[in-house]
């Protein structure tokens, strides 16, 4: 029996009891459980969010600055967008920028300027602030909560937004959840492992949880530890869906 087949056995009875008919590939009954074939987690689609290639989509109640250079009196040092993710900029008028990236935003004002007889404006919108979409990380770091989704975010620097690990962190118990397409997956990392390069610091995506130690939803793990050492690689499983 390969080792993440057993490992999986076990969770399954950690998540709720016996399964029959267990496969290598999926686990039935009642805890509903899926070993991934590889060892990345999914990526979240458009359906999810707008992220393809990761840029960030602006949302409601960001902070943007607004640069059109050369142009101070059009330029916004700092402006917040509505609940419905709108801000208003001189001469282009309300602009509605939710779901845009930021070079589509600064496209959009640029066609907006034009149309207000502007000639040849230079646009960029930078984010500043976010609060629309966030990492949550909880556990055993010193500052738990929620913090900006921003691109190119990875595990190492999700926990380090939280100002790190705290001294009685269980480094080599880190879930990160995420739902990609309606679908839960969970996935176990060994920080130490990744700070020795046995492999790749994973990509952090806006709305996962991470959960860093001693906390309830570790024991969703807790006796594959005692199983696969995670030196090489990470456990992925899919979830249940209730």
């Amino acid at each position: 029996m390969n080792k993440s087949f057993f490992a999986a056995a076990l969770l399954a009875g950690t998540l709720g009891g016996c399964t029959s008919a267990m496969t290598p590939n999926r686990l039935g009954g009642a805890s509903n459980l899926q070993v991934l074939p590889d060892s990345i987690l999914p990526e979240p689609t458009g359906a999810d969010y707008r992220g393809a290639g990761r840029p960030y989509a602006i949302g409601p109640l960001d902070k943007l600055r607004v640069d059109v250079a050369g142009m101070p009196e059009l330029s916004l040092e700092e402006i917040q967008t509505d609940s419905g993710g709108n801000i208003a900029v001189p001469l282009a008028g309300t602009v509605t920028l939710s779901g845009l990236t930021s070079d589509e935003a600064a496209q959009l004002i640029r066609d907006r300027l034009r149309a207000a007889h502007v000639r040849d404006p230079k646009v960029a919108v930078n984010l500043r602030e976010t609060v629309s979409q966030v990492v949550t990380i909880e556990g055993q770091v010193k500052k738990p909560g929620q913090y900006p989704a921003l691109a190119n975010m990875t595990l190492l620097s999700a926990i380090a937004r939280a100002e790190g690990a705290t001294e009685f962190a269980r480094l080599d118990e880190v879930i990160v959840f995420r739902t990609v397409n309606n679908q839960r997956y969970a996935a176990l990392y060994n920080l130490k492992s990744i700070r020795r390069g046995a492999y790749a610091d994973p990509m952090v995506f806006a709305n996962d949880i991470v959960v860093v130690g001693d906390s309830p939803q570790r024991r969703l793990f807790l006796d594959i530890l005692q199983i696969v050492p995670l030196i090489t690689t990470p456990l992925v499983v899919a979830l249940q869906n209730n």
